[in-house]
């Protein structure tokens, strides 16, 4: 393997220019070199004390490069040997990246990310493949306005050399961008192997233009569900998988963000939520997760933003998810929603609520709706376990726990009185022995009438109407066909335009273990409505409904589990939904516009799965098997601040968080 050269730039007396060189083949088999450093050399840190990028927080990375113990460009250095050892593929491919795969066991690989930012000499230098590269449609690379990961820490090197100073609050932080969002440094497709004239779009998304003026570095471009939908695979990128089993699913379409950072890849990565695809996998690699207020932060530069996509940082600390948070919200003229943030940011950073260590004061009510053991099954036990210390901790730390007991519901009163008039219509729908239509189709009788009654008497409202079964919906193939056209439109790329392109000039995987992209896309493609009234309507209800539920109580913040059922095997049945439980995990208070974070919580120490047997499935276990779970922590809309303190006092009396076997410091 070729070893690149690489001044180290701010060197002082008592530390010279050094060479520094990618992994050897002994290094990346995990085998310790023979003798001083890399065949002799010494490593880019220079004379002092090592310092290991391995769990480090912000504040380590710029302590050690204000103390001269190591450079940005050894920083950057550091994640780009761990991402040769750690990021190959980690599934049999018989047929190649788009036929169907078998998995491996402890593959000690994961396969997060999917685009080095590294120009083409420096890519092959370190030993990735061309598939890795910056852009497959401009092979030379030579743009001198697009400098790569490693010119960028240089050039922050030159500056810290002569000024002494960071270059901002993100200096030397390394991320990784799930590829929906826009780099114009780096290739941006959303997963798909489509035939773009230019595969990196002409800018970069807003808040990625505002961590680069932070000093960020974006390093790679994540793997992810294609399309953002569901699974753990991309056409382009090919499947991933769960560095604590990597025979199991890492979590929803933002995994590849969420295990770059468990194994190290990277010192945070930036997500994207709409049903829990920043929380879930968080949750499942023992990270930290933001699905942000959507109003705080920009979607301008999202493939098929909509309604419900929340941009979300992801680290493995609650500090810097703050400090990556102060970074990117605020109001952005391309983001018409983000103009709701407008008055209502945050005095002090969110980073200084992360400094509170006690909850005096709090009061925080229990989901219990969500962790009532009467209506789970045996694979959610051990999960529900995990968030009840959860609840205890929060007790200790000095918060108020409103808990109204393990079978009780936190907003049942609440809900049975205001649902059915905030939610009329929907409601009318699905309870039709209240509400009944005649042959047409039409309401029989007065429904006004019908309401009122059940104003004066919520006892009448069927008890099926609780906050496992109220929900606003995914979305319709109306506004993905729009915000899929949306984008190609202003992206302006002379072959891709539309998403009729995208299916007829793209190349899919075909494999029935993971859900079909063509289909999704074709599915989309035959709408030509567009109507986002009834989604609009339904979530400011729900959110006037449960903002009411928590004043009622004075609640400041909720906590709730993420998911209660580990991640399934990659090929295997995920575990039926079951009295609102989805096999994901829970999904409504983000959906309507509360902010929500998920902290590690713990791991488990046996699971059930599921296995195909003839037409359906069988419960098999218990399997002794250590999987991370997390812990939602809920807060009204632009309660971010609140957020971070309850999250980061709980981080530091628990301190849950554990790397993945396999995936260590290297030699």
């Amino acid at each position: 393997m070729a070893f690149i050269a690489l001044l180290v730039i701010g060197a002082t007396a008592g530390h010279a220019q050094r060479e520094t060189a990618p992994l050897t083949l002994r290094q990346a088999q995990g085998q310790p070199e023979q003798g001083r450093g890399l065949k002799g050399r010494p490593t880019a840190t220079g004379q002092g004390a090592a310092f290991s990028v391995y769990e480090a927080a912000v504040s380590d990375i710029q302590r050690a490069i204000q103390s001269k113990r190591i450079t940005t460009v050894g920083v950057v250095e550091q994640y780009l040997r761990r991402i040769k050892a750690y990021n190959g593929t980690c599934v049999n491919e018989p047929q190649g990246i788009l036929g169907p795969v078998t998995t491996i066991a402890n593959a000690g690989q994961i396969n997060a990310l999917s685009t080095l930012n590294l120009r083409p000499a420096a890519r092959e230098k370190w030993g990735f493949d061309a598939r890795k590269a910056r852009s497959m449609t401009d092979r030379v690379d030579g743009a001198a306005d697009m400098p790569d990961a490693l010119e960028t820490a240089a050039a922050q090197d030159r500056a810290f050399a002569r000024t002494g100073r960071l270059s901002g609050p993100l200096h030397g932080v390394v991320i990784a961008i799930k590829d929906q969002y826009d780099t114009k440094d780096m290739r941006t497709t959303s997963g798909g192997d489509a035939q773009y004239a230019n595969d990196r779009p002409p800018d970069d998304a807003t808040f990625v233009a505002k961590l680069r003026a932070a000093g960020a570095i974006i390093l790679a471009k994540a793997n992810l569900a294609e399309y953002a939908v569901d699974g753990a695979r991309s056409a382009f990128g090919g499947t991933f998988c769960n560095p604590y089993d990597t025979e199991r699913e890492p979590g929803m379409s933002s995994a590849g963000s969420g295990t770059a950072v468990a194994a190290n890849l990277v010192t945070c990565a930036i997500g994207e939520e709409t049903v829990v695809s920043v929380r879930w996998p968080s949750a499942v690699n023992s990270i930290v997760g933001l699905a942000p207020t959507k109003e705080l932060v920009s979607t301008d530069g999202m493939i098929g933003a909509g309604l419900n996509m929340r941009v979300g940082p992801m680290c493995r600390t609650v500090a810097d998810t703050a400090r990556l948070l102060d970074v990117i919200a605020g109001y952005d003229p391309k983001d018409e929603y983000t103009a709701l943030s407008v008055g209502r940011m945050p005095r002090t950073s969110y980073l200084e609520s992360a400094g509170v260590r006690s909850l005096a004061g709090l009061r925080i009510g229990v989901v219990r709706e969500y962790l009532n053991r009467k209506l789970l099954a045996q694979a959610d036990t051990e999960s529900v376990d995990l968030v009840e210390r959860a609840i205890e901790v929060l007790k200790k730390l000095g918060a108020t726990v409103v808990d109204p007991g393990p079978e009780g519901a936190l907003f049942q009163r609440c809900i049975t009185q205001s649902a059915p008039e905030l939610l009329s219509s929907v409601f009318a729908r699905q309870n039709r022995p209240l509400f009944p239509v005649n042959a047409a189709g039409q309401p029989e009788g007065d429904q006004i009438a019908g309401f009122v009654d059940l104003r004066a008497d919520p006892s009448r409202v069927p008890g099926t109407v609780t906050l496992r079964t109220i929900g606003g919906g995914f979305g319709e193939p109306g506004e993905d066909k729009y915000m899929i056209n949306r984008y190609l439109r202003e992206r302006g790329d002379a072959n891709i335009k539309t998403n009729a392109d995208l299916i007829s000039k793209a190349t899919f995987y075909n494999d029935p273990n993971f859900p079909n992209r063509r289909a999704a896309r074709e599915q989309a493609e035959r709408a030509t409505t567009l109507d986002t009234s009834a989604r609009m309507h339904t979530r400011f209800a729900l959110q006037t409904l449960l903002l009411h539920c928590m004043e009622e109580q004075k609640l400041d913040a909720l906590v709730a589990p993420m998911s209660t059922v580990p991640p399934k095997k990659l090929l295997s049945p995920r575990e039926p939904a079951l009295n609102g439980r989805t096999p994901i995990g829970w999904f409504m208070f983000g959906q309507q516009g509360f902010p929500v974070i998920d902290v590690p919580a713990g791991f488990t120490t046996n699971v059930w799965d599921r296995e195909r047997d003839g037409s359906g499935t069988r419960l098999v276990g218990p399997i002794a098997k250590r999987l991370p779970v997390g812990v939602d922590f809920i807060a009204r809309p632009f309660g971010e601040p609140l957020l971070f303190r309850i999250a980061a006092a709980y981080e530091a009396a628990t301190k849950n968080r554990r790397p993945p076997d396999g995936f260590g410091p290297l030699p």
